[in-house]
């Protein structure tokens, strides 16, 4: 489990490190190491996905490690309060930023290796509400980049937490 402290409340995710270990493995490192710490939600659409764990509030990129492997094919759907890898379009070029699925994203699932799909690694426990408050903020365009709050949604802290 991982808390995430936000400027919008607090959420709780699970990580499925039985079905994408490699995934939440990574994940759980950035954690530990304090990575995701003072990022934003950078990319908010409702009804869609909102993503983070990659840049500062001036929309600079933070450093990563090096990709990792998609684990698409691990029958984990996308569905809403799911956590997935957020990638370019090298299927295996995931690294820090990942999203919450606002609503049942199906055609982001694995479907074969002309769509690969998005892997799932996790899902919201607690703090649903915070995801829905986080998706329903003014967006705009900044530095480049659409969907992006008016107002910075922060990671004061992401860290992991004992279950219960």
């Amino acid at each position: 489990m991982i808390k995430f402290e936000t400027s919008l409340g607090d959420f709780v995710i699970e990580l499925f490190a039985d079905k994408a270990p490699v995934s939440a493995a990574n994940f759980l490192q950035y954690a530990e190491d304090g990575h995701f710490d003072g990022t934003v939600f950078h990319r908010v659409i409702p009804g869609f996905v909102i993503q983070g764990g990659g840049m500062d509030a001036d929309m600079n990129q933070k450093p990563t490690r090096k990709p990792i492997e998609n684990e698409a094919t691990n029958g984990l759907k996308n569905l809403r309060g799911s956590l997935s890898m957020a990638r370019t379009n090298d299927v295996n070029s995931a690294t820090s930023q990942f999203f919450v699925n606002l609503v049942d994203n199906a055609f982001l699932d694995h479907q074969g290796p002309r769509n690969y799909g998005y892997a799932v690694f996790g899902k919201v426990v607690e703090g649903m509400d915070v995801i829905d408050a986080i998706a329903a903020v003014k967006t705009g365009r900044k530095h480049g980049h659409d969907d992006v709050p008016v107002e910075p949604v922060l990671v004061n802290a992401a860290r992991p937490v004992e279950a219960g």
